[in-house]
């Protein structure tokens, strides 16, 4: 079962996918959490990501989908 849910900054998008993550005992994944951790962790990845957002630039689609697959590699 996949949902995904698309929205502006604060419409809820996060809030609605934990509560249906737990309901149905599913993972919640979020390109903003897969960032932060980039980053947090130093990885190749997140430094990039680093970059990009200490130029005020948006994060390419390129580089989200790469952070993505990566994330849907774990468990």
């Amino acid at each position: 079962m996949n949902f995904i849910f698309l929205g502006p900054p604060g419409a809820g998008k996060g809030t609605l996918a934990e509560k249906v993550a737990e309901v149905h005992d599913i993972p919640h994944i979020s390109t903003g959490v897969i960032f932060r951790t980039a980053i947090k962790s130093k990885t190749a990845l997140g430094l990039r990501v680093q970059s990009i957002i200490d130029a005020g630039e948006l994060v390419s689609d390129e580089i989200t989908i790469e952070l993505v697959k990566e994330r849907l590699t774990q468990e």
